[in-house]
């Protein structure tokens, strides 16, 4: 779903509410009357917006088996924790990878009847804890009701791409013949709660371009009764070092692309090229890179799982950084122990070293709500990438990304490389600079300088885990300093 301005959405969305469209998507929170905001793409095309036109920043947790694997006390505790960290979007699956149609979840239920996607399998009633009444669907709804309730949008992935028969080892279960139908089902019953759509599931779409198109045909008709793709907001999530773009880019249902730019090591994957390229595309669409390196996962997969090493938080910062400033609207972030939910009985995948009810307490995912503190702490809609503020961008795991906007800019050292800006790229006379500290929120004051010339810029440190970002700002705008600040230099 796109806008040409905010003013505009807002418009629409007033009319549309007066006249009781069904296209109008209200995230509605399990009952209890509380709404998230509809999402829409901003007008330059780059970043996504509520409805009222302020910035909404994607932020994602990866949980894809929630649904499956999940008690309803495991799924809140889950998300209690993922809404005071600072998320914004958790992913999830309705039918799961791992044997999510032969599989029953936790409370003994799938959710295809003869694993026919145009049968879901439906009972009379929700009652929890009545097996004759409580289905697969009745808790899905618990799930994303409660998601919305803490303010968080499920991104809800219909299948997972297995289920298409794309690869040997797949299942050909989804067809162009039952897309529609599987997509309207879920379109009426989750069209106005807090979804995201994204269709695909790790899966190429060479091949299989109709099957996804007749799902978001799908989906749209059961949201709004006739195929109108402003009624959702709808993206595809590809397989790895991928991107949504290659297949769907100017499909009109795809309103962002999504890349998955892998769990590769940095020199290899470069993800700063990657979203980039997204970036750089037309028609203008927003990117978000949707599946960068997780947490504690095994990077790359080449030569068994443990011959590169297991990431830390470190290396996720890492990805999260490098891809928001080269121009992505959002960033995921996940753990190799709960996108499965690992727990003891269950087969593990790739060497998981946590339980997932261990895992949630990671320290990458306390460090999201970092991100979003100094995101959020600038005017954020009308940022564009900017390698040229820095003298020598670097490679690799060294890399120094920057971005701006008309009042500020941001550089981040990856591995606290000292390097020099090149000032004088944005307004004001005199700019003020700060470190931020990505571990921790945290900034120091550097003081104000003279917005001309070059200046080096030194960390304390340099190394893996020494990152650090150098924010500048138009000195006359009064911007607080981002994050708490602890010092002066």
């Amino acid at each position: 779903m796109r806008t040409d301005d905010g003013a505009r959405l807002l418009l629409l969305i007033g009319t549309l509410a007066l006249a009781g469209s069904p296209g109008i998507v209200s995230a509605q929170a399990g009952g209890s009357g509380t709404a998230l905001p509809r999402l829409a793409v901003h007008e330059d095309g780059r970043f996504l917006i509520k409805e009222d036109g302020s910035p909404f920043l994607y932020l994602a947790d990866t949980a894809w088996e929630l649904f499956h694997r999940s008690t309803r006390e495991q799924a809140s505790q889950y998300l209690e924790l993922r809404a005071r960290q600072g998320f914004t979007v958790v992913h999830a699956v309705a039918l799961a990878e791992l044997d999510g149609l032969e599989v029953a979840n936790a409370y003994g239920d799938l959710p295809l009847t003869a694993k026919d996607p145009a049968r879901p399998a439906v009972t009379p009633g929700a009652k929890p804890g009545d097996q004759r009444e409580y289905d697969y669907w009745d808790h899905m709804d618990f799930v994303v009701d409660e998601a919305n309730r803490l303010g968080l949008y499920v991104a809800l992935l219909p299948t997972w791409g297995r289920w298409l028969g794309v690869y040997p080892r797949d299942e050909k279960v989804i067809t162009v013949a039952n897309a529609a139908a599987y997509g309207e089902f879920l379109g009426k019953r989750y069209g106005k709660k807090g979804i995201i759509w994204v269709l695909g599931g790790d899966r190429t779409g060479q091949g299989f371009e109709e099957v996804w198109r007749a799902m978001a045909r799908g989906i749209v008709t059961g949201i709004a009764g006739r195929e109108d793709y402003d009624a959702a907001l709808m993206t595809y999530h590809p397989t790895g070092d991928q991107t949504s773009s290659t297949w769907f880019h100017a499909d009109p249902w795809l309103d962002f692309n999504m890349q998955q730019t892998g769990h590769g090591p940095a020199a290899a994957v470069r993800p700063w090229e990657k979203v980039g390229a997204d970036f750089a595309r037309t028609p203008v669409k927003p990117v978000v890179d949707g599946e960068p390196l997780y947490e504690d996962h095994p990077i790359g997969f080449s030569g068994g799982v443990r011959r590169n090493g297991f990431s830390s938080d470190n290396h996720v910062r890492q990805r999260w950084y490098w891809g928001l400033f080269a121009g992505a609207a959002g960033v995921a972030y996940g753990h190799h122990s709960v996108w499965q939910m690992y727990a003891p009985g269950r087969q593990p995948i790739n060497g998981p070293l946590y339980f997932w009810d261990e895992a949630i307490h990671r320290p990458g995912a306390a460090q999201v709500q970092h991100v979003r503190t100094l995101v959020e702490s600038r005017p954020m809609l009308s940022r564009v990438p900017d390698p040229s503020l820095v003298a020598d961008p670097l490679e690799g795991p060294e890399r120094i990304q920057a971005m701006r906007g008309p009042d500020h800019l941001f550089v981040y050292t990856a591995s606290g490389i000292a390097f020099t800006l090149n000032l004088g790229r944005i307004s004001g006379a005199r700019v003020k600079a700060y470190w931020y500290n990505p571990r921790n929120g945290t900034s120091a004051e550097l003081g104000t300088l003279e917005n001309a010339g070059t200046r080096e810029f030194k960390p304390q440190y340099e190394g893996l885990g020494s990152d650090w970002v150098l924010v500048v700002d138009d000195a006359s705008k009064g911007y607080p300093p981002p994050g708490r600040l602890v010092n002066r230099q």
